[in-house]
């Protein structure tokens, strides 16, 4: 899923054993496939591979759960943890389209107080282009059309 035309960004996974994929939507957003799990099995991966975006510059990040089953405490603490790493620099972490485990995490350790959820990834994106003023509308319409494509 390329969300930049113009753009060089190749997804992001740091090995074939991780279920999560980072995808470049700018250079200041990423977007977080995390697929079926985040938890002590690649959490550590992930908040590796996510300073490292961090490095070069990312300061959001769309988590897109909407093929997460697992999320345990080690998989929020590695959100946590970004979030930490962000808040100073006026970024932050958002949710998009929290499956229903999910949403039942979140609700129980009242992480929604810390993280805005997005029934969408275009929702986030277009939210983090308010909050950030910066212009990711035509990345907004390249990744509907190549969401479109895939579905």
């Amino acid at each position: 899923m390329n969300l930049d035309a113009t753009s060089d960004k190749t997804p992001i996974m740091p090995n074939q054993d991780m279920a999560f994929q980072l995808q470049p939507a700018t250079d200041l957003i990423t977007i977080a496939e995390i697929g079926p799990a985040l938890d002590f099995r690649n959490a550590s991966a992930f908040k590796e591979v996510c300073m490292q975006e961090v490095e070069k510059g990312v300061r959001f990040f769309v988590l897109d759960f909407s093929d997460t089953g697992i999320l345990d405490s080690t998989g929020l603490g590695t959100i946590f943890y970004l979030h930490r790493q962000l808040k100073p620099t006026g970024g932050r972490v958002v949710f998009a389209a929290p499956s229903r485990p999910v949403q039942v995490v979140v609700q129980l350790t009242r992480a929604f107080k810390h993280f805005q959820q997005f029934v969408t990834i275009e929702e986030a994106l277009e939210r983090l282009q308010m909050h950030s003023r910066m212009a990711v509308g035509p990345i907004l319409t390249q990744y509907k059309a190549q969401f479109k494509k895939e579905v």
